[in-house]
């Protein structure tokens, strides 16, 4: 935490305060939500030592899933994530998971391990919205290129496991125990070094008649349609494009630093539309993004045969684009509803948007099974292309 705190004191002195405060939180980000996908980048591995079915290995993903909803709904219900400081939900959200995602390495076996990742998915549900929360509160103006630089974090931090497995020389239990002591680090440098931004609001009192007032609001609810079509093909495509370059290179190695770099390009794309949003409009941004990752799936999954580097700048694309709408969906958000409950308002989204992630990574492995990559991944198209048609919709609303 020292050196965290020297290398602060030095970008503090080049950088305005609350883009002081973006880089920092945005690094905490990135560590912090390093455990969510750490068991599927040693998916391979642990299907060899605990001798996991396609089905059960298909669980260690969706679990993740299913615990991030289960949390999100509890933070929603209960307003949690506008009653506690973001900062420091963060921090409680990042130890949780650390720790949750630790006891995988204990149970050394399948049952715990879905029981452990459930619990990861859940904690990590007190990380993303309360990020998103609190950088909202710097960035009045520059809000779209803010939150994208996040998403771009979390982005970076989804793809860190890959990395991690690419370097080579660790088995897969210091994979997970690297992953866990990022996040403790995220949550350490959120709740130590951050500062709340000056339109920070005070704790906003237990009101469940904000569920349905945020649920009746056009713009969240278009915004949301967009996030759920979005969210139909994001997750999938992140939890199984290390298993498609498994398909595509000949070894593991090269699979996890093909599926770290078109996971972590999303980062760019996440900045590009942030910019793209704040000179032109959010729904612009987003739209774009959406018909480019629609044209991207329906394409990418048929070129598994082609030579690898074909392959490589294929997903690439891909990356870029499948991620770099999520910021806005959630600027959209902390734009149109109260700002005493943005926190509760984000989580609900990201709630229901989560549940369909479920059915996708679910899906893939079956339909390439069946009938291989291409369809599996065209299977993903649809939701973006209704994401569009709800950015449009938005943008007519605001004409």
């Amino acid at each position: 935490m020292e050196i965290v705190r020297i290398v602060v004191g030095l970008t503090s002195r080049a950088l305005a305060p609350r883009h002081r405060e973006l880089v920092v939180l945005a690094v905490a980000l990135v560590l912090a939500m390093s455990t969510w996908f750490s068991t599927a980048a040693v998916l391979s591995q642990l299907r060899v030592e605990w001798s996991l079915s396609d089905g059960q290995a298909s669980w260690l993903t969706i679990v993740v899933q299913l615990g991030f909803v289960a949390g999100a709904l509890v933070t929603a219900l209960t307003n949690l994530a506008d009653r506690i400081a973001p900062l420091r939900l963060f921090a409680i959200g990042a130890v949780g998971a650390a720790f949750a995602n630790l006891l995988v390495v204990a149970a050394d076996g399948f049952s715990l391990a879905v029981a452990a990742r459930f619990i990861t998915g859940a904690f990590l549900a007190a990380v993303y919205p309360p990020a998103i929360k609190a950088m909202a509160a710097w960035f009045r103006t520059g809000r779209g290129l803010a939150l994208g630089v996040m998403i771009g974090a979390l982005t970076v931090g989804s793809a860190l496991p890959h990395l991690i497995n690419a370097l080579g020389g660790l088995d897969w239990q210091a994979t997970l125990i690297m992953a866990s002591g990022l996040t403790l680090l995220g949550g350490l440098i959120a709740e130590r070094v951050c500062v709340a931004g000056p339109d920070s609001m005070a704790a906003a009192p237990f009101d469940p008649s904000q569920f349905g007032v945020i649920l009746r609001n056009r713009s969240f609810r278009l915004a949301s349609a967009g996030y759920f079509g979005h969210m139909w093909e994001l997750y999938a495509m992140w939890a199984w494009i290390a298993a498609f370059y498994g398909d595509v290179f000949s070894t593991s190695r090269s699979a996890s630093l093909a599926a770290f770099g078109v996971i972590a390009i999303g980062a760019a794309g996440s900045v590009v539309a942030g910019v793209l949003s704040d000179r032109r409009s959010r729904a612009s941004a987003a739209g774009q993004a959406l018909r480019w990752s629609a044209g991207a799936a329906v394409f990418t999954g048929f070129l598994v045969d082609a030579p690898a580097p074909i392959v490589v700048v294929a997903g690439l694309i891909w990356g870029f684009w499948v991620v770099a709408d999520s910021a806005q969906f959630s600027a959209i958000v902390t734009e149109s509803v109260d700002p005493r409950y943005v926190g509760t308002a984000l989580t609900v989204q990201l709630a229901a948007g989560f549940t369909l992630t479920v059915f996708t990574i679910f899906l893939v492995p079956l339909i390439r099974d069946a009938a291989g990559w291409g369809w599996a991944f065209a299977l993903l198209a649809p939701g973006p292309i209704l994401g569009a048609w709800a950015m449009r919709s938005l943008e007519r609303d605001a004409a």
